[in-house]
């Protein structure tokens, strides 16, 4: 990878299959060099793989398989900028149906625990209005929700 700041992701053992996950489910993103152990890991044998390259929607990222231990938790989350219900249910419906988890307000977590935010541009520009009373039947309408509903926030933005 040529970028100097790059993300690092612990796995347990399943960092390719996340990589290639990612590649297949969101645009500009793909599977980079696969590097190999070169002896014997407390995670692992010789000849596994080790670290996979690979990009998430442009970011640059590495995928550890470091063994058990290190559980993801919503501290870190990847935020996907969606431009209608579509895209979002889309790439929400391709987590969650891939052994993922819906959690609340647009997250959801990957089968393999890393946390996503699908967020529609509505959702932002709705909880983000100068008018703070329409912001707020937006932001409440949003707190009821799981996958956002883009047509709901709308509503609840428009009053």
């Amino acid at each position: 990878m040529a970028s100097k700041n790059t993300i690092c992701i612990w796995y347990e053992r399943d960092a390719l299959d996340a990589a290639q996950f990612y590649a297949r489910t969101f645009s500009d993103s793909a599977v980079g060099k696969i590097m190999h152990a070169p002896g014997d890991y407390p995670a692992g044998k010789s000849g596994d793989v080790l670290t996979v390259e690979f990009t998430v929607i442009g970011i640059p990222c590495v995928g550890l398989n470091g063994g058990p231990g290190i559980a993801h938790n919503g501290a870190f989350s990847f935020q996907v900028l969606t431009e209608d219900q579509a895209e979002t249910d889309r790439l929400w419906n391709a987590i969650v149906r891939n052994g993922g988890q819906e959690i609340e307000c647009g997250w959801c977590r990957d089968k393999w625990g890393v946390s996503w935010q699908i967020t529609p541009r509505v959702l932002i520009d709705a909880v983000s209005d100068p008018d703070r009373v329409a912001a707020k039947r937006a932001f409440d309408a949003m707190m009821q929700m799981k996958k956002i509903d883009v047509a709901a926030i709308e509503a609840a933005w428009r009053g």
